[in-house]
């Protein structure tokens, strides 16, 4: 039944329920926020560490990697570069890994 076929006292009442959903969800969002207290500036500054090293280490593996093989076996190459640059894919992607795994935990949660 579409909104202009009921009646005014149940259109009233069809909002009236809506409004008390809304309000519960709200409600519920509120109290859920309020038991969770331990996610706050730490964890942010927490997950900013986490991306960060995530990205820094490989980056620093695959640049001491490069060097290595630069120094050991000289070529026109430069494996410094290219494994820097690999090392920072590889370090984004993990990246990405754990923010989409922590995005998963707060839309299950």
């Amino acid at each position: 039944m579409t909104d202009e076929q009921l009646t005014p006292s149940e259109r009233r009442l069809k909002q009236a329920e809506e409004f008390t959903r809304q309000v519960g969800l709200k409600e519920k969002r509120r109290l859920k926020g309020k038991t969770q207290k331990d996610e706050g500036i730490w964890f942010g500054l927490g997950m900013f560490g986490i991306v960060g090293w995530s990205v820094a280490i490989p980056t620093l593996i695959g640049t001491a990697l490069g060097y290595w093989i630069d120094q050991t076996w000289p070529s026109r190459f430069s494996w410094t570069l290219m494994l820097l640059i690999l090392g920072v894919a590889l370090g984004s992607l993990n990246a990405g890994y754990w923010v989409k795994k922590a995005r998963e935990n707060i839309i299950k949660d």
